[in-house]
């Protein structure tokens, strides 16, 4: 009789929160020079993990499916994330 796998009932070591405003590799840094000094939470999007068409801010052009792009939303904005946006990471570096 073949042997079974049994699941451990061992707990990850982070918890995050249901929100979506912490991920694992989120920074924190200065907004853009409009933004008056606000900071931002920034989050790299790798090219696997890209699967849906976006509008990028900084150039009003298609970000499409399976390119590596930078999420960002002010981190104090008090919305949970719900003011996320997607920039080429050309378009966020020299915002």
């Amino acid at each position: 009789m073949p042997r079974r796998n049994r699941r451990s009932n061992i707990t990850p070591p982070y918890v995050l929160p249901r929100d979506g405003m912490t991920f694992i590799g989120t920074q924190h840094v200065e907004g853009p020079r409009w933004a008056n000094g606000e900071m931002y939470c920034v989050r790299q999007i790798g090219a696997s993990a890209a699967a849906k068409f976006y509008v990028c801010p900084g150039c009003n052009h298609n970000i499409p499916p399976g390119v590596s792009h930078v999420v960002a939303w002010p981190r104090d904005s008090g919305r949970g994330g719900d003011d996320r946006r997607h920039w080429h990471k050309h378009c966020w570096e020299r915002r």
